[in-house]
């Protein structure tokens, strides 16, 4: 990826020494100025970047995100015969395929890949999704909407994070934070059509039409999203000596239990407010599109403002929120209650899951470098995201109560927030030493 320093112009020299060459009539030719330096943060260019990243977003953690939607219809249709256990592992295996992945991706893409990553994304995305509509049985939906999607949203995650730091600085933030509002206005769109469409047409054709709105916006990227620095080398698919930085490791860490408990409250809290008699199914199932609302406001917002506060000072205090709100999740039992709750986690958990690749971008001395690291953290987030809602259906199962859940996303979030916390005060600890 790029920055000035890892794609020079040719230097001055050479190109003197270049245009000097005599001619026929033994005049020397006149030397050439050396190209300007790349602007950022305006532009045409750049800001179709982020429209392009946008529908990235919108149609692989959009995806993601509908899932609770899915594994409400499941429980209660295709797979009513299953715990809700087993069947979180459908979601949480996309999940964990689309953060694992980054460890391939982000090599490729610092690699020169970035056409290729967006073709095969955009093809396999809905072609799982096609696949998934004529599932009926468990294990077709762990390869359809499990293996298929979670690879192909991996495709397009990864290009659509790191591609934004070549044409932004000082917004770069604010440009991440729009793109990443793809995936909460996708998670409010995608549910309602599936809600409507299947009570009206049927799961498999709400399914499909999913698939073709994905394909269609993925073209939309695809035609307009172009790198703007070809890299000089081939990128290392694992850089171990990131794992010497305790900055890095701490961030790491953090990342893991933080998605370790995270999406328990997406995944729950439908069947949480159905189960328990709070609201009816019809009001139930509109839940994750009202989390998903709050949530694109919480995405635009703390970017904005950590282009002007550094993005570790904004993404402790949203991490601390979220898991405040976890626990409040304990005592919420009435309609307005969920509903408010629901809302507020989105706004306040914006932060916490479109923060990450700009703190990243914040821990990588070379920014070339950053589609490998971002991989690697992905990697690591992604066994969070694998076991994490599995666990807090385990506990479901077992317990019969929802409370085990509750506690475990909470701690895990407060945990995960205190790591930050402490990742943010040595940095400054750091600086202050240095000065002195």
């Amino acid at each position: 990826m790029g920055t000035n320093a890892n794609f020079e112009e040719k230097p001055v020299a050479e190109t003197l020494a270049a245009n000097n060459h005599a001619g026929d009539n033994g005049i020397p030719a006149l030397a050439e100025e050396k190209a300007p330096e790349p602007t950022f943060d305006t532009g045409f260019a750049s800001w179709i970047q982020v429209v392009g990243s946008f529908f990235l977003f919108f149609n692989s953690w959009g995806i993601i995100n509908t899932w609770g939607a899915f594994q409400t219809y499941y429980e209660q249709n295709l797979l009513s015969d299953m715990s809700s256990s087993s069947i979180a592992w459908i979601g949480s295996l996309q999940a964990f395929l689309l953060m694992l992945f980054g460890v391939v991706t982000g090599p490729l893409f610092d690699a020169g890949y970035f056409r290729a990553l967006l073709t095969f994304g955009s093809i396999v995305l809905p072609f799982g999704l096609m696949m998934v509509s004529l599932s009926t049985k468990f294990w077709h939906l762990i390869l359809a909407q499990g293996v298929v999607i979670g690879l192909s949203a991996g495709c397009l995650f990864v290009p659509s994070v790191a591609i934004l730091p070549q044409y932004f600085k000082k917004r770069r933030g604010l440009a991440n934070g729009i793109a990443a509002s793809g995936s909460s206005i996708g998670g409010v769109i995608y549910p309602i059509m599936f809600d409507q469409l299947q009570h009206r047409v049927g799961f498999p054709w709400a399914t499909r039409a999913i698939g073709f709105l994905c394909f269609g916006t993925c073209c939309i990227s695809y035609s307009i999203m172009r790198m703007r620095f070809q890299p000089k080398e081939k990128r290392k698919l694992l850089q171990l000596s990131a794992f010497k930085e305790p900055a890095f490791v701490l961030f790491a860490i953090g990342m893991f239990l933080g998605f370790l408990g995270f999406y328990n409250f997406l995944f729950y809290i439908q069947s949480y407010a159905i189960d328990t008699g709070i609201v009816g199914s019809t009001l139930g199932f509109y839940l994750l599109s009202m989390l998903n609302a709050g949530s694109t406001v919480g995405r635009i917002c703390p970017n904005f403002i950590a282009d002007h506060t550094g993005p570790l000072n904004v993404l402790t205090p949203a991490a601390t929120l979220t898991a405040i709100l976890a626990f409040a999740w304990i005592g919420v039992h009435n309609a307005p209650g969920i509903i408010v709750l629901s809302v507020l986690y989105g706004l306040c958990s914006g932060g916490f899951v479109s923060l990450p690749p700009v703190v990243m971008v914040s821990l990588t001395k070379d920014i070339g470098d950053l589609g490998t690291r971002l991989g690697m953290i992905f990697g690591i987030t992604s066994v969070g995201l694998l076991i994490g809602t599995p666990i807090g259906g385990a506990i479901l199962s077992d317990t019969g109560k929802y409370l085990g859940v509750q506690l475990f996303t909470a701690c895990c979030l407060i945990t995960s927030a205190s790591i930050f916390a402490a990742l943010r005060f040595s940095r400054s600890g750091m600086r202050i030493i240095a000065k002195v």
